[in-house]
């Protein structure tokens, strides 16, 4: 008969558990700081901001920064706009990188090495801005909505992570669903896309973050169809405003109203600004998070 002894923590474990706890806290006091740091000058009052001295809690609270920047004209359209074009490019660019990805992954396409040299190619080296907008000219995107999608559909660096991606998964699965007499698209939608559903979830948020946050092409292509216009472009504008009235003399201040006085401080509308713009990338990121450290090709082939 076998006895089993528990094993009995030492003092150095006790110590060794400690100082890793104290650093873990530390750590995250560090990284979430930043975030609440904003949240307090958001929720502050944007002249009592000017003071500075504000740490863990708003002096004087109130809502009227968010009342600013939600009180302007076409904020909630240009909201509308930024969450179909977050949709819309992410998925687009989703798909397409998933199929791409999976042709470079196959060993049997005939122009794999061409089309993976020219698309590491394309990563460093560009046309420029300027023919950039040209070839956006001649395609008749300006002030078209499709100047936030085509562009986008297609990321280099995503391709390459997906077919690197792609190229560690079971070879047995790919080859049974031929035997079946399964189609390509047919593998891609049942086999590929479920299988890498960790590394599309990746792309997915990354590519959504950066459509949601982008503004410059915005002010490039769409800058005077307001139509067009995205929540991050809005925000940079009530950005510049704010920079531009806080830089005006004395005397011009004093022709100011008292209610627009209060908005003449950038650093209370940049808070704003950034808690408005990754709210809604918070409330997604849970439902992605899971796939970051899940993988699902546990037993699906054995060879």
């Amino acid at each position: 008969m076998k006895v089993f002894h528990l094993h009995r923590r030492t003092t150095g474990d006790v110590v060794f558990d400690i100082i890793n706890t104290i650093i873990m806290i530390f750590l995250i006091i560090v990284t979430l700081y930043p975030f609440w740091n904003t949240l307090v000058y958001s929720l502050n009052s944007p002249v009592d901001s000017l003071r500075g001295g504000l740490y863990l809690w708003p002096r004087q609270f109130t809502f009227s920064n968010y009342s600013l920047i939600l009180s302007e004209e076409n904020v909630y359209w240009a909201s509308v706009v930024s969450i179909l074009r977050a949709l819309t490019g992410s998925v687009a660019n989703v798909l397409c990188t998933v199929i791409i990805g999976y042709a470079l992954s196959q060993k049997s396409f005939v122009l794999n090495k061409f089309y993976s040299y020219l698309f590491v190619f394309s990563m460093y080296f560009s046309g420029g801005l300027i023919p950039g907008y040209f070839l956006m000219r001649d395609l008749h995107l300006i002030n078209n909505f499709l100047v936030y999608i085509l562009p986008a559909t297609v990321s280099a660096w995503n391709i390459m992570v997906v077919r690197s991606y792609i190229s560690e998964l079971p070879k047995g699965l790919i080859e049974s669903a031929k035997i079946d007499g399964a189609s390509e698209f047919r593998i891609i939608f049942s086999i590929i896309f479920p299988l890498s559903m960790p590394v599309v979830a990746c792309i997915l948020l990354f590519v959504a973050v950066g459509q949601w946050n982008s503004w410059f092409d915005t002010m490039l292509y769409c800058g005077n169809n307001q139509s067009l216009s995205t929540l991050a472009y809005e925000l940079q504008k009530v950005l510049q405003t704010s920079q531009s009235l806080s830089t005006q003399s004395s005397q011009a201040q004093a022709l100011i109203p008292a209610a627009m006085r209060n908005i003449v401080t950038p650093q209370s509308v940049r808070a704003t600004m950034t808690i408005i713009t990754i709210v809604p990338i918070m409330c997604v990121y849970p439902f992605l998070q899971k796939y970051f450290v899940n993988g699902l090709t546990l037993g699906g082939v054995k060879e």
